[in-house]
């Protein structure tokens, strides 16, 4: 349990309640899909707004802000807008069409595909219809949808394409128990392939029949502190755990995060926003499904190739103001606008220097304070800043994210030096997204900012030095796990607090930092306990030819490093190729190498690229703490990690337990 300073009254004051459970009912949490919970609303302050459903959420925003445009999707090369009352009516539409074909209360609508209107539909009708959205992966395999249609009980299921269909009907129908219809809601579709499978159209058209009292029935009897939302974790430490999200929690958290992050209401200026992280994400779905709702932003929809290339035409074209990126996301910008500066002349590479060095000086001043840049700064900005903005199409934005793992310094360090703050957004699935947020106004360098306003944190056992675990408290916790209590009851402690499994530190600012996880600690032979992530991304900074790097030794006499080489990926499938990639290549030429590929480095063991990593190793051992911290064993894997390998989770973060697995011939190699 956290330690705490906390007077009784003021707990009281955060419950209104006595805190124990056996008299508290509702409690503040739940396993069950109908449960209710005790809302975690504070006399005053952000804490205290009056909580609503999601209903409630649409409608009050459509008063506000009905004519202005709301979703846009590109049809032969032309952008459809629905404006916001055109949304809520299609919403309501949906609702009724789901409970046409049968949507239980406490049930669920299964959305698996790319992000699109029809995506969005589906997640707000759901929850209309007293039913729970619930996005899965579009990289799942067919086992993963299955135990996802299973646990969540799927009445309906929403699938984007073919190809995805032919993964559902793979799993045999007795396993789907729950599962009455399905919907395609993109074409070509071939309606003999089963039965009760819908194209959207069609779909659309059942709800006429269900009258609109029936829907605005079900509506009203919602609460504020049921369940709406189903979040599955992407399973990276075994089954992934159905997160369970009430209404309080995505209305509440949406106006949260338009505060701390300065987003404009339509009425002011609207906010544009693309589309295309994975919305079965909480990151994803809070940017762009329920913090536009909130403010009345604009969002369009990106190709569904865009993690394969399209996107930066579509950020050029669209120009939005507010952009989040996954950490890959920005470190492929990194590479990309690194490879463009490679190729340019000897005097542009002196120009870019020289600015980014401004940048950094002037960008690391603004943290401190002072706000009044030199006049080599607006040529700088001139020069170079406002060129690369425009490249990648974010030159309209005023707020630059990056959230679900840690950004490496280096990434963090290159934008930051070409003007561009990558504010990183901490928190988890059962957060209901955010708990801390960096913004423009509340800068540190790899911070993860201050804590939501209206939340609390706390520090778990913390050591000498002020690292703890991670707790969080407020109106963004999530309800529990589905049907899982002894999981439930790991995360939520006695008096309420949410433990995130994460280390971290305060400093004396209210900054949060993360430090690493609970969980990836690798405790030696010897007993000490080692942080494997700021080793992997200082051996990934030392060595620019290393892909991934994942530190192993749990147990262990000594640490070994599984690493992996940068190479070209396969545009349609994501898989690694044998071509190394231009960077890796110019290590290679720089070392005296003249290898292309990942199987010549490996057949020939290439002495000139081993002996670079070896001194890259060497390097990194240099600044370890202690001789337990030093890496003393280390292989080249034969291809790179990926989510298709299944390596990598749809964030991209590293499914260690999985790896720990696949290769475990490498690993007892190290220690035989």
């Amino acid at each position: 349990r956290p330690e705490t300073q906390t007077t009784q009254e003021e707990k009281a004051e955060d419950l209104k309640v006595d805190m124990s459970q056996e008299q508290v009912t509702p409690r503040l949490w739940t396993i069950h899909r109908d449960g209710e919970v005790l809302m975690r609303l504070s006399k005053h302050g952000p804490g205290h707004e009056s909580p609503m459903t999601i209903p409630q959420f649409l409608r009050e925003s459509v008063n506000r802000f009905g004519t202005y445009p709301a979703l846009a999707s590109k049809k032969d090369g032309k952008w459809e807008v629905l404006n916001y009352n055109q949304y809520y009516e299609a919403c309501r539409k949906t609702a009724r069409a789901m409970l046409k074909l049968g949507l239980e209360p406490f049930h669920s609508v299964g959305i698996l595909g790319f992000n699109s209107k029809e995506w969005i539909l589906a997640a707000v009708g759901a929850v209309f219809a007293g039913g729970f959205c619930v996005g899965i992966y579009a990289t799942n395999f067919a086992d993963a949808c299955e135990y996802v249609i299973t646990h969540a009980k799927v009445n309906i299921l929403l699938v984007e394409n073919n190809a995805q269909l032919q993964k559902i009907l793979s799993i045999p129908r007795n396993k789907m128990e729950t599962l009455k219809a399905i919907v395609q809601y993109k074409p070509p579709m071939d309606e003999s392939l089963c039965k009760n499978l819908y194209s959207w159209d069609d779909f659309l058209e059942l709800g006429s029949s269900i009258p609109d009292d029936q829907l605005d029935q079900i509506i009203k009897s919602q609460k504020a502190n049921q369940c709406a939302v189903i979040i599955y974790t992407s399973g990276t430490t075994g089954q992934p755990k159905g997160v369970m999200l009430s209404h309080d929690n995505i209305t509440w958290t949406a106006g949260s995060v338009a505060r701390d992050c300065n987003l404009a209401y339509a009425s002011e200026k609207q906010e544009v926003v693309v589309s295309y992280l994975p919305l079965s994400h909480i990151a994803a779905q809070m940017m762009d499904v329920w913090v536009p709702i909130k403010i009345g932003a604009f969002i369009y929809f990106a190709e569904p190739d865009a993690l394969k290339g399209t996107l930066v035409n579509t950020l050029q074209e669209v120009k939005p103001t507010a952009f989040l990126g996954v950490p890959r996301i920005w470190e492929k910008m990194h590479e990309k606008i690194k490879e463009a500066v490679g190729k340019s002349s000897s005097l542009r590479k002196k120009v870019f220097l020289w600015a980014r060095n401004i940048g950094f000086k002037v960008n690391s001043k603004r943290m401190l304070g002072e706000h009044d840049p030199p006049m080599s700064y607006r040529m700088a900005k001139a020069l170079v800043f406002t060129k690369i903005k425009n490249s990648l199409g974010l030159e309209h934005c005023h707020i630059f994210i990056s959230g679900a793992a840690p950004l490496k310094q280096e990434t963090s360090e290159f934008f930051l030096s070409l003007d561009i703050p990558i504010c990183e957004v901490y928190g988890l699935s059962e957060s209901s997204g955010p708990h801390s947020i960096s913004s423009p106004a509340n800068y540190k360098f790899l911070s993860s900012g201050k804590v939501v306003a209206g939340c609390k944190n706390r520090l778990y056992q913390p050591s000498k030095d002020g690292v703890g675990e991670v707790c969080l408290w407020g109106r963004h916790v999530f309800m529990g796990y589905l049907e899982q209590e002894d999981a439930t009851m790991e995360a939520i402690d006695e008096e309420g607090w949410l433990h995130s499994g994460d280390l971290g530190r305060m400093d004396n600012q209210g900054f949060l930092f993360i430090t690493g996880r609970t969980k990836e600690i690798i405790i030696t032979a010897g007993g000490e306990n080692v942080a494997p992530v700021p080793i992997e991304n200082l051996v990934k900074e030392t060595i620019p030819i290393i892909s991934n790097a994942m530190l192993v030794g749990d147990k262990a006499k000594f640490l070994s490093i599984l690493l992996t080489l940068k190479c070209e990926v396969d545009k349609m499938t994501g898989e690694p190729l044998d071509m190394l990639n231009w960077e890796a290549i110019k290590f290679c030429r720089e070392v005296g190498s003249q290898a292309t590929t990942v199987s010549e480095i490996l057949d020939l063991r290439d002495p000139l690229v081993y002996m670079a990593i070896h001194k890259g190793i060497n390097a990194v051992n240099q600044k370890a703490i202690s001789n337990a911290q030093k890496i003393q064993k280390w292989v080249i894997l034969e291809k790179d990690f990926s989510i298709s390998g299944g390596e990598l989770g749809p964030t991209t973060k590293m499914k260690r337990h999985f790896i720990l697995q696949k290769y475990k011939r490498q690993i007892n190699s190290f220690y035989q």
